[in-house]
């Protein structure tokens, strides 16, 4: 293991997104699936969740990258076509396209999340207003968090509580006291 990788406690915040990048990129599973993501011509999309902070505390912890980890999160925000069916075409493309690998692809449309959450979970939700407002509501700190390549092929990361936790396995209790 590069123990270079495991200071990024120290690093300013550009230099953290670049451990972020390395570490997360070591991952076969979600490598293919970045990669792939471009030809679904999706422009508002995210992989992430559990995923993501998992496959780097993996790398800090000397495990497989792939340990603990049942799926891969796929969102995207296509509040044009809110029906069952689109969001099913969509999930049948991506799950065709990730069919090779070893990993569950979990696919959801974020902006049609609010019409299926009280069955599922008891009580109502306001529409979200974009992608990044559904990931502002995931239930953890530590799992809210997408990545994806950009149209020039530039990182990017969207994490509203920061990405300190991912990079240093001791900064979230620090946050929390």
């Amino acid at each position: 293991m590069d123990k270079k990788l495991l200071n990024g406690y120290n690093l300013d915040i550009n230099e953290q997104i670049k451990v972020l990048e390395k570490i997360v990129m070591k991952s076969k599973n979600i490598n293919t699936v970045i990669e792939r993501a471009e030809s679904l011509n999706l422009e508002n999309y995210y992989i992430g969740a559990g995923c993501i902070a998992q496959t780097v505390w993996n790398y800090l912890s000397d495990k497989p990258l792939d340990y603990g980890i049942k799926d891969i999160d796929f969102v995207y925000f296509d509040e044009k076509n809110l029906d069952e069916e689109s969001e099913n075409k969509v999930i049948s493309y991506v799950k065709e396209l990730y069919s090779d690998l070893d990993i569950e692809v979990d696919v959801k449309n974020e902006a049609r999340v609010h019409l299926w959450y009280k069955d599922h979970f008891g009580y109502d939700i306001k529409p979200y207003t974009s992608l990044e407002d559904a990931i502002n509501s995931w239930p953890t700190i530590s799992t809210a968090v997408g990545i994806r390549r950009d149209k020039n092929g530039a990182f990017k990361i969207y994490a509203p509580f920061g990405i300190m936790s991912y990079i240093h396995p001791f900064a979230l209790k620090r946050l929390l006291y």
